[in-house]
């Protein structure tokens, strides 16, 4: 018997009630998380159990996963290095230097919006933006 594994089914799981920002800061991803830590009192901390590692050709590229699971709840915020050594883990995005996933509870609009002020007014970022499923073509490069 043969297995096989349903990635779209997975993928569609995946990102059942999650919410995903795109975000431009051009800084160093221990700065970007030192700066949301100190302002937004966000406590991320990098996984490197889940870092993604991409293989094109013959090279293993390697991006950088921020977590933070607030506590008393079940929402993890999951903060991802969007490039690598030229390649790019959403390549249809390649202008974003971030993308801030919110997974494992629903998180209103109301908030989300709060959050994206709150990062806009940040010295180092330029741009904040929601990315809907739609958007995402390799989407399932997000997948830990």
């Amino acid at each position: 018997m043969k297995l096989t594994l349903n990635v779209e089914e997975l993928t569609t799981e995946f990102f059942e009630d999650a919410r995903l920002l795109g975000i431009v800061a051009p800084v160093k991803d221990y700065q970007f998380c030192w700066n949301v830590n100190n302002k937004l009192r966000f406590k991320f901390r990098s996984n490197n159990d889940i870092e993604i590692q991409l293989k094109k050709k013959t090279r293993t590229y390697f991006f950088a996963v921020f977590q933070y699971d607030e506590p008393n709840s079940s929402l993890s915020h999951y903060l991802y290095k969007n490039h690598f050594d030229g390649e790019y883990l959403l390549p249809e995005f390649k202008h974003l230097d971030y993308l801030w996933l919110l997974k494992g509870d629903v998180v209103d609009d109301n908030i989300l919006h709060d959050l994206v002020n709150s990062l806009k007014v940040m010295n180092s970022v330029q741009l904040v933006t929601e990315l809907t499923n739609e958007k995402i073509k390799h989407r399932g490069n997000l997948i830990f």
